[in-house]
């Protein structure tokens, strides 16, 4: 069996609608003024629309969008989210989970599940996370490490009860599917970002991984791609993959908006993953194949 699934994030959808006085509170207005300082800038919507384009194209059998949809938790900023959204297939078929971005203050998150909630839930249908999707031979578990922080602050937490519930969601996968993927918007490791930048429990994460094992681990956050290994059950090793944000336009190719393709082949004894890069390689380039690895 052959199972392909794109990887996307930091859509970081524009431009944004005007706040009201009393929406640009506390964190708000720093995040504000960065976007109309040089964030609009970097975030390119033109850019967007050719990523989303160029997925639909491929036809990955489905889609896994990682976070910071939107840039300050706006309530009108999730709609437009939505709405890019919607270009890549119905809730079955595209699978969201919160960036840093999309938990921006205290409310934002409830107004994202309105807007995106049908996205960000179990085949059981109840929110919250983790939430396992499964589609053909392949698990799906979504984590949300986004939390409300400090102005100039972009660190992300699982907490204790996500923990403990993850590793009876791996399990469960693991006894139902061939191939287990978590998606997790901060990078699940330590070191995976800059100080106050990072997953502040990232230890207890990678003890869980490490006791119950997943085959791949996909993340964003730091607008770049990214590859390294943690450490599974019995010595194997686990690929935990970063993406570039699906929007940005300057920087080097690494930074440059991009998205993966994972083809999962479970037709032998062991599985196989090849991921391939595809994305805009100069300024002026079209989104094209930029790279090919084997990553299992």
């Amino acid at each position: 069996m052959t199972f392909t699934l794109a990887h996307l994030s930091d859509l970081h959808v524009g431009p944004l609608p005007r706040p009201h006085w009393r929406e640009l509170m506390g964190k708000r207005l720093t995040g504000y003024w960065n976007w109309h300082r040089h964030r609009h800038d970097i975030h390119d919507m033109d850019a967007l629309d050719a990523i989303i384009a160029d997925i639909v194209a491929q036809s990955p059998d489905h889609v896994a969008l990682v976070g910071d949809l939107v840039n300050i938790g706006l309530a009108a900023e999730y709609p437009l989210a939505a709405s890019k959204v919607a270009a890549l297939g119905p809730a079955r078929d595209v699978s969201i989970v919160p960036g840093n971005h999309d938990v921006y203050v205290r409310h934002s998150l409830a107004a994202m599940q309105e807007a995106l909630g049908d996205h960000m839930q179990g085949d059981d249908g109840a929110a919250g996370f983790p939430y396992l999707r499964i589609r053909g031979d392949v698990a799906l578990v979504g984590l949300c490490s986004g939390i409300p922080t400090l102005p100039l602050l972009a660190d992300g937490r699982i907490g204790h009860a996500q923990l403990e519930r993850l590793g009876h969601s791996l399990e469960l996968a693991r006894k139902t599917c061939r191939v287990t993927v978590v998606m997790i918007h901060h990078p699940p490791h330590r070191g995976g970002s800059r100080l106050f930048r990072g997953l502040r429990d990232a230890i207890g994460l990678e003890k869980v991984l490490a006791r119950h094992g997943a085959d791949l681990v996909l993340h964003a956050h730091n607008h770049r791609r990214s590859l390294t290994h943690l450490a599974g059950p019995g010595g194997a090793k686990i690929p935990v993959v970063g993406v570039a944000s699906a929007s940005a336009v300057p920087g080097d190719p690494l930074h440059r908006a991009a998205w993966h393709l994972y083809r999962f082949d479970t037709s032998g004894p062991r599985l196989s993953i090849e991921m391939e890069v595809r994305g805009i390689h100069s300024p002026d380039d079209q989104v094209r194949s930029v790279d090919r690895v084997t990553i299992c």
